[in-house]
């Protein structure tokens, strides 16, 4: 049935209703010992008024009543699973922070390791290059050496030459040239035969 065909129902019964009520207090003007029958008519009146108001409700608040506890159940269903995955992440995040202190713990002994590792590295670095500085310095040094003595030699061999021919020519005159120009001749002249 429509809302508005029950509307009309219950309009026409209340109308009739008020027709009968207006009736019987007309006949209770016309006959005052008509006092009981009007106390009927309300009673009647009442009763059919209640009887339409409990059929009213009857017929629409069940549903409503009924749509409004499944959204309730709803919620409090809904709610409860928030609650309980709120409640799982509260645990996973208290586990977490349990677990932090050891994580900077052990996050603290690698960083010290590591560290000390790096320190050690270094040295290790430090070393090897102090190392290969020192045998590029020995071998500079060596080479700087040897480049020396090479001129010394060189100059010694000039001085040598220098004083030899100094000498040569302080003794080397024109007859004892041409005595060992002589002597040369003759010792290849000697050979040839």
């Amino acid at each position: 049935m429509s809302l508005r065909r029950i509307i009309w129902i219950a309009t026409s019964v209340c109308a009739a209703l008020l027709v009968c009520t207006c009736v019987a207090s007309a006949a209770e003007e016309a006959n005052s010992a008509t006092g009981h029958a009007t106390e009927l008519f309300k009673w009647i009146n009442f009763g059919i008024l209640a009887a339409v108001l409990l059929w009213v409700f009857a017929a629409k608040l069940p549903p409503v009543f009924r749509a409004n506890a499944e959204t309730i159940a709803s919620a409090i269903t809904k709610a409860t699973a928030v609650k309980a995955e709120a409640d799982k992440q509260l645990a996973e995040a208290e586990a977490k922070l349990a677990r932090l202190e050891q994580e900077i713990a052990l996050m603290r002994v690698s960083a010290e390791k590591e560290a000390a590792a790096d320190a050690e590295r270094i040295r290790e670095m430090a070393k090897s290059d102090a190392e290969k500085v020192s045998l590029a310095a020995k071998a500079e040094m060596e080479a700087a050496e040897r480049a020396a003595r090479m001129e010394l030699k060189a100059l010694a061999a000039k001085l040598a030459v220098d004083g030899a021919e100094s000498l040569l020519a302080k003794q080397l005159t024109a007859q004892a040239q041409e005595s060992l120009v002589t002597g040369f001749v003759a010792s290849l002249e000697g050979r040839l035969n």
